[in-house]
């Protein structure tokens, strides 16, 4: 680690992880989601809007802490693009769950709970390594398996759209479906650019 001559606002550190924290919890709304009927989905969506605004101000609250701070602990660019990339995962989530229950899909193709388990796994995984910013120790391996996981959630994808011209006659529902896995790969992509970002910020500072 680079020798340091001035303090550093740790705050940060503590606000990347209570944003992280979020993401669980919608990524396992969204599991919940999926095995239930269309009234407690519509609940189960509710709580992952809720989620998504909580997400939202602990966003801000970084954005706020980055505009009062004069030395912040790792680049400001940085830390503007980890907390907007955390914030795209937990968007992209949101809509996807809303798009459920706008839509009234009632049953989705089973590699759907596929999309979601790489995105609970991804979620658990940013949770557990936003601490470690503190000490930019032990991160390799985080960034390793969030861009494993998402070559995994591109092959579902890829399968998933295959199944879905292959096996779904209705033009409207076909549209519907596609729609949502769309939005679940977006939330794919954003997690491995929150594990591409914290690589950038470990490689920053040692």
């Amino acid at each position: 680690m680079r020798l340091r001559l001035t303090p550093r606002d740790t705050t940060f550190f503590d606000l990347f992880a209570a944003q992280a924290i979020h993401l669980v919890t919608g990524a396992n709304l969204l599991g919940e989601m999926l095995g239930a009927d269309r009234p407690t989905r519509k609940e189960i969506g509710k709580r992952i809007a809720e989620a998504e605004h909580e997400a939202d101000d602990a966003t801000h609250s970084i954005m706020r802490r980055l505009n009062q701070t004069f030395v912040t602990p790792f680049d400001r660019d940085d830390i503007y693009n980890l907390a907007s990339s955390l914030d795209d995962c937990m968007d992209f989530m949101e809509e996807a769950a809303d798009l459920i229950v706008l839509y009234k899909v009632d049953a989705l193709p089973a590699r759907v709970s596929d999309q979601v388990q790489v995105l609970q796994r991804a979620a658990e995984l940013t949770a557990e390594a936003m601490p470690r910013l503190r000490s930019m120790e032990s991160l390799a391996e985080y960034w390793v398996e969030v861009n494993r996981l998402e070559n995994q959630a591109d092959k579902i994808h890829r399968k998933l759209l295959a199944q879905l011209f292959d096996e779904v006659t209705d033009p409207i529902l076909l549209m519907k479906v596609k729609e949502i896995v769309e939005k679940l790969e977006d939330a794919a992509d954003a997690f491995e650019k929150v594990a591409n970002t914290v690589e950038t910020i470990a490689l920053k500072e040692s």
